[in-house]
Order: structure tokens, then sequence, then C-alpha cells
């Protein structure tokens, strides 16, 4: 589970939020209120409190200390950097408050920033040096974990790495903005911060840490008689690694603990729960369904558990692989052959290991599929037990997951006899108990939806929803279903949970959403922000809100200064929807800011790119008749085909350490910019560089089993709008209405198959159902095997997700640990997709409506084109 997303849990029970002292009871750090030294400047986040001299010229970048420490000697650390620090004038920063401190140093935490509790910036190397050897000395005694990304000063709480210290930006090789930093010829280039300490090649590491770096590179795992031959998993606490014992041959599985690293919810590091998974295999010795322990021991502060390899799958690799509505082809004998797979065979087998460790007087505490291993022979085997308790104690597990996370008022046993019974659901309806904490009544719905779509015996799913339930006496609320209840009444429900979340007291955010509308003008933007909602409230024949587009045209005059320029992230994606309120000085201001900035600093992609910004452009030089607009869009256009490459000139795999492939973040927003820049002007070498950049992306699909197209991650494929196959096909059905293409035509139906699954785990616009539904009605179309398939099934399954919210129908973000009303992530973006196929009026998202529709030039192009005119770059 993401950490980032968890941090945000920690504010309030049923949205996403910041946690900054003011909201929930997780209260900062005491030095947080003190008050700010005469002549700083102080700037508060929700993770960190800045300090810096007013006037001050600190370096834009250049070696910082980072100090960690263990909970119990934050403060101290704290209070010791500032009176430090103060009085010399050198700039620092704190993490907030303690619970902050926990999640970024959790077992889920990033491992190459985790530890970081105070970052100290000297304004040159000589002022470094001072600061670490006095530092040293004031610090002595504290003790914190060790900052992988850094160089460990001495043996005390000090680490060093060179980076930035101002906030600059730059596009990496996957075409994602990263901080930056300047390298030897003054280029912005991405600031690395990984889990290994290194020193940019253009930067020689001070004489007087070279000693430290020896110290560091003096320990290795010679002499151990075990050798490492891959990595199984890493975490923030340590790692789990294959190896082999060399006196046996015997392979064994070594986990390592990182003192005072991978905190959990009652601040127990990763080395005080190896030790105690140490004593429960040693209690569960000789179990079947238990690894056999090997050995333990310590090296270089790390500890390391060495365990018996079960040459198994995870259960939930096998649900994965097996579970058949995620795919096309899911027919009833698929659901018949899984559900006597779960019932006759999963079931019985974790209950019965289950059962074996409460023989031995054990709680297992963290029963989740992941933590299951299959052999092939059958055998089923526990694995991980750092949380586990005894029985007798009541105690309760600090580090579970969170869709199989016992309610407060079960104890001992009852913890896994809750686990089992979310594992008996979630085998059903994966990973969905997680959204029980939102309203436990929901447990119902889904006991009624998993019977009426598998041949599971009721009783089965009966048990599992009362022990759910426990004492707990609950009546679902009735849901309305589109196909039951109609188009309005589910639409007034959307509306009526959005506006009742609406908050236009704060600043910050006017919808609840997903966590990035904390970032700058993130609650603002078309994604995550008030624009989107607004949109998808208007688009949806729900009316207009003057109040909050009042909020919005406020606060972006405020702050939009601080905004990215991109459509979906940024001042763009704000002024189309001005615009479309009526506004349209503010939407020009908004634009003429857009364009001071450098576009070469963006990348090309529909979200925040240059696709993004040009087809905005466009849309605007329509709506207000100013030609200048579509002139800046037809040389952004020129400058992306001058960026964009050849078909061959992306790797065959998306995401990762490479360019995403897609609508939103690869090269079919490019080729919806090509498009449109074509239905413009007739330039038929447009429409070549739209295949172009199709060809690419769809290099970066693989067919999967059913015959859908994907987005292939290499671990994964994906079919959302955002980053796999669903926008591709948008695009491509889009160029189909302007040239025939054997190829692109079977690559569109392919796609269009992805329509035709009925399970998806989230149900957002971007990365869940949502996106595929407004795919399916907004361009793409249904697959022509099957034209009626996709559209019933899909509202449908809206179901699986929908929860009550004040008196209204809402849906959970990403991640799905609370809800959301953003137009990416949340409930606007389902009150949009469902428009797409039930609002009396059409309805599309930006830029994608077919050629001469709303939003299309006024006069279009020929169908097919004959002339061949080449593309003229210009620069900008």
């Amino acid at each position: 589970m993401n950490d980032h997303y968890e941090l945000y849990c920690l504010a309030d029970p049923l949205f996403y939020d910041v946690l900054d002292g003011r909201r929930g009871d997780r209260p900062d750090f005491p030095l947080a209120s003190r008050e700010v030294p005469e002549g700083w400047t102080h700037q508060a986040t929700d993770t960190w409190m800045h300090y810096a001299p007013a006037g001050g010229t600190m370096p834009s970048q250049g070696w910082k200390i980072h100090v960690s420490a263990r909970p119990e000697d934050a403060e101290r650390a704290m209070e010791t950097v500032w009176d430090y620090c103060v009085p010399r004038g050198i700039a620092f920063k704190f993490l907030r408050s303690p619970s902050v401190m926990t999640m970024m140093s959790s077992k889920a935490a990033p491992r190459g920033s985790s530890g970081k509790l105070v970052t100290i910036y000297p304004a040159d190397e000589d002022l470094l040096e001072l600061a670490l050897k006095e530092l040293d000395v004031l610090l002595r005694g504290v003790e914190g974990p060790y900052v992988l990304s850094d160089l460990r000063y001495g043996e005390g709480p000090l680490f060093v790495r060179y980076g930035g210290f101002l906030a600059r930006d730059c596009l990496n090789g996957s075409g994602e903005l990263v901080p930056a930093i300047e390298d030897g010829e003054g280029r912005l280039v991405p600031d690395v911060r990984g889990p290994a300490f290194s020193v940019p090649p253009w930067v020689t590491l001070p004489a007087f840490l070279e000693p430290h770096l020896a110290a560091r590179n003096a320990v290795t795992t010679t002499g151990l008689p075990y050798a490492i031959e891959s990595v199984m998993h890493f975490s923030n606490g340590g790692g789990v690694y294959l190896g082999r014992d060399t006196r046996t041959g015997r392979q064994v599985v070594l986990k390592e603990a990182r003192p005072y690293a991978g905190l959990d919810a009652a601040r127990r590091d990763a080395v005080a729960r190896l030790a105690h998974e140490r004593e429960m295999l040693e209690r569960l010795a000789g179990l079947d369904a238990v690894p056999e322990l090997i050995d333990y021991f310590t090296l270089g502060g790390h500890h390391f558990l060495v365990q018996e390899f079960v040459d198994g799958n995870p259960l939930q690799r096998l649900l994965v692989q097996r579970y058949p509505l995620s795919r096309a082809s899911g027919d009833r004998r698929a659901l018949d052959d899984y559900t006597a797979w779960v019932v006759a065979d999963v079931l019985p087998k974790v209950r019965q290991a289950v059962a074996s460790l409460h023989g031995r007087g054990v709680v297992f505490g963290d029963l989740h599929p992941s933590n299951v291993l299959v052999t092939a022979e059958g055998r089923v085997v526990l694995i991980d037990y750092e949380v586990a308790t005894l029985a007798t104690s009541g105690e309760r597990a600090a580090l579970a997951h969170p869709a199989f996370t016992a309610p407060p008022d079960r104890r001992g046993t009852e913890v896994d006899v809750y686990a089992l019974a979310c594992l008996c659901l979630g085998m059903f309806a994966p990973q969905l108990t997680i959204m029980l904490p939102l309203g436990r009544s929901k447990v119902v719905q889904l006991a009624d939806l998993i019977t009426e779509t598998f041949p599971v015996p009721p009783e089965l799913i009966g048990e599992a929803v009362r022990t759910v339930l426990g004492a707990e006496a609950v009546t679902a609320p009735e849901i309305p279903r589109p196909d039951r209840d109609g188009w309005p009444r589910v639409r007034d429900a959307l509306v009526r949970a959005v506006l009742a979340s609406a908050t236009p007291e704060r600043d910050d955010r006017l919808f609840p959403g997903d966590p990035a509308q904390f970032e700058a003008g993130g609650g603002l933007c078309f994604a995550y922000g008030a624009a989107g909602v607004l949109y998808a409230l208007d688009a949806a024949g729900a009316g207009r809100f003057p109040e909050h587009e009042e909020w919005l045209r406020r606060r972006v005059s405020a702050s939009g200064r601080r905004m990215r320029p991109g459509f979906y992230d940024g001042l763009h994606g704000v002024a189309h929807v001005l615009d479309r309120f009526g506004h349209r000085q503010d939407a020009l201001d908004l634009v003429e800011a857009s364009l001071r900035g450098a576009w070469d600093d963006l990348e090309l992609g529909l979200f925040g790119g240059l696709a993004g910004i040009g087809l905005n452009l466009l849309h605007l030089a329509r709506t207000t008749g100013e030609s200048a607009l579509e002139e800046t869009a037809l040389r952004i256009a020129a400058a992306c085909s001058d960026r964009l490459g050849g078909p061959g000139d992306v790797p065959e795999i998306s995401g990762g350490d490479n360019p995403r492939a897609g609508l939103m973040y690869g090269s079919s927003g490019p080729a919806l910019l090509f498009l449109h820049a074509y239905e413009r002007t007739g330039e038929a070498a447009l429409l070549d560089r739209a295949a172009t950049a199709l060809r690419q992306d769809l290099r970066r699909c693989t067919t999967t089993e059913d015959g859908s197209l994907q987005v292939d991650q290499g671990w994964r494929t994906l079919p959302y709008l955002a980053e796999g196959s669903a926008g591709v096909g948008l695009v491509l059905a889009r160029y189909l209405a302007h040239r025939d293409d054997e190829a692109f035509a079977a690559a569109l139906d392919a796609c269009r198959r992805v329509t035709r699954a009925r399970y998806f785990v989230q149900p957002g616009m971007f990365a869940g159902r949502s996106g595929i539904i407004a795919a399916l009605h907004g361009g793409m179309g249904p697959a022509p095997e099957d034209p009626g398939a996709g559209a019933g099934g899909l509202l449908h399954g809206l179901a699986w997700h929908a929860l009550p919210y004040a008196g209204g129908l809402a849906f959970p973000g990403d991640q799905l640990l609370r809800l959301s009303m953003d137009f990416a992530t949340g409930t606007a973006g389902v009150l949009f997709a469902m428009s797409t196929a039930l609002h009396e009026r059409p309805v599309f998202l930006p830029f994608v409506q077919p050629p001469g529709g709303a939003g299309a030039a006024a006069t279009e192009p020929p169908a097919r084109e004959t002339a061949e005119r080449p593309l003229t770059p210009t620069s900008h």
C-alpha cells in the first residue's frame, strides 16, 4: 500500500486530507508552534516546516545535511538543529508532526528518502564541514535510521547528499517532471534520490568525506555462508532475498531488517518485528503451513533471518491470473471453474493453515492473499510473522493490510476469523473489503453482487457477512441504479454527494479528492480540483453553481502563478472551464500567464504537457476568435512533431524508467493534437505524424489472453483511459475517421475488447471503470462482435464501488481508502462517465468529440486527403 495515500488518511475518516495539526487528533511537534525568529521566513507544507533567513541568498544546490532520529530522540534532534542553525543563519526544515515522521519512516515509505527528520542547507563546503563536526558532538547519543540515499557521517545520525536546495523541475527519461539540479554545463537534469549514495559525475566529493565513504564501502557480505542470488522484494524496513546456503546448496530466503526503519503504528522498527518473527517461527516449528527457521545473524548493524524457501505462488498472483471477470472472455464456465477452485480448494486449505497456528496459541494477524503461498503440490504456507501475536495476550497487530484489518472490537483469534471472512469475499470481489471502514453496510451489498454474479453457495457468503458485521446491526441503504431507477435519480444522488462535500471556507481545495490536489494548484485543476468537478456537473446536466465558480476564479487569481501550465494539472484546464462558463477574459489571462514559461521544460503528453496546451489553444481560438491562439497552437504542434521521433524510437515496455504510453502521458496525446491541427489546416503531414505517434503507443501494447489489446508495463497490462489501451483506442477511432488503415482498424477492434470485461478494481476516470465507460461512449465504440455487451454491464458494475454519502451516492478514489469527488479518481468522474452513456445530449471528454461535432473546427478538411504537404516546423 502506497504510504503517500496512507499519510493523507490520518486526518479524516472519509476523505484524503492534509495533516497539519488542525485536522484529526494527531498534533504537530511542539517546535512547529515556536515563534518564527525575527528576520526569518517560514513556510509550512503538509509534511515539512521550512525556515530561512529573510533576504538570504541560499544556493540553488549543493551538499545538504540530513538528520535522522528514532521517535524518542526526535524532539531533541530538532531543537538542537534549531538552536544551532538560527544564530548562524543556516536554512533548515523539519517534519511537522510525529504522525508524519512515522509515515515517512514506515515500511511502505520510499526507501531512498525515508529517515530524514531534519534537512540543513549549508551555503558552502566549508560551512558543511564545520556544521557536521559541531552537530556530531551536539547530537551524540541520538540514534536514527540510515538514510539510504546519503553518506553517513561518522557513527551518529548525520547524513550528507549532493542535491537541490530550491524547487526546480525537469523531464526524466520517462517524460515525467521530477526534481532537478544543474549539471556541469548548466543544464537541468534529474536530481536522483535513489536508495544508494552516489555523487553526480560533475561533482567532487569533499576530501573530508572520503574516510566516511571508505567506511561505508568496507561492509560486505564476504564470509557469510549464504550467497545472495536475487532480490525478491524491497521495503523501507529492509530487503527479502533469494539466496543459497553455500555449505549445503539449499535455497533459502533471507529477510533483512534495518534499525529504526520501517516503523509501524506502534512505532516498532523492522528489527523489533524481525526478532519477534524469529520467536513466532520457533514457537510454530514443525507446522506444514509455516516455513522452517534456519538462521538469524547481524551484519553491519542490519539483522537477517534465514528461512526455508517455499517454491510457490502468492495467492494474490493466482487470483489475478484466474479471476474471470477481469477478462473479456469470462463466460459461465469460467465462473463455475473459478468458484469451484475458491470454494473447494483455496478457502478450506487457508482455514486449515490458520487453524494450525491457533492450535499453537498464535494469531497470524496479517492474513491477506500476498501472505499466502500455494505450491504446485497444493501445500498452503503462510508467510510474514512479524506482527503475529499470542492469542491470550489480546494484542492487535500494529501493521496490517487495510482490506483485512479487523475493527477494534475483535481480539485474539477473532482477528484472523475476520480476515478469513474478508478473504472469502475478496476472492470474488478483489480488494473491495478495503472500503468497509467507509461504510460497514457495504458488505451487504458486496454479498448481493457476489451471489448474483458467481455460483457461490449463499450460506458461505452469508457467514462471511455475519462475521464482518459481528454484533453490529446494519441496514444497507438502497443505492440508486441506472438500470432500475433511471438516469435523473442517479444523477441527482451523485450531485447531492458532490455538493455536500464542498468546503468553500477552505483555500486549498473546494471538493475533496486525490492527495495530488494538495500539490501546487492541485485543488483548482481539472484532474483533481474544482475545475474538473464543475465541468462534470455542467456536462452531466446538473447545472451551474455560481458560488463555486467564484471560488475557483478567486483562488486561481490568487495562486495561479504557482500552478503548472498544463491542461489536466494546471492553468489551461482551469482556463478551459472558465471559458465554458463565460468568464472569457479570465480564461485568456490564464492562457497568457501559462505561455510565459519555456516550452522545452514540458513533456509532450495531454495531461500536463504540450499536447494538452496545444489542444486547448485550438479550442479557445475557435471560441474566442483569437487567431494568435491558433498560430501558437500550430507552433506547439510543430514542436511536438520535432521531438516525437519515429515509430521505433520508444521502448516496447511502458512506464518504470521508460516513457509511458497512452492518452494522458504517452504518444496518443500528441497524436490527438496532430489530428485537431489537421482538421484545422488540412495539412496531410499532420495526419502522418498522428500515425507515427499512434504507432509508438501501439508498439508498447500487447495482446492479452482474451484477445484485447492493452498497454504493456512488463509486469502487468493496462486497459485504462489515462495510461491504457482505452485511451489509445479513442485516438485511433478519430484517426480512422480521416484515413483508412487496416492495421489501425484491427488494433482499434482489439482495444474495444477491453470494454467487455466486467470487473475493474477502481471506479475512477483515469485508472478505473469510468474511463472505460467514457471511452466506449465517447468515441471508441463497442467491440464489433458484440455491440451491446459493454454498455449495460459496465454501468451496472459501478455498483461494486458505490457508497452512500450525505443522502447521495459517492465513490472511493485511487487506492479505495477514502471517498473522492474529483474528476480523475472520484465521484465527478463517475458522474461524467455515466453522462456519456445516459445523458440526453452527447457528452465527450475534452478534445475527443468526433470530427465535425461540438467543439470541432468550423471548416473540416476532406474526409480522405489526397495531397501531400510537408509539415513545416517553426520555432517558438
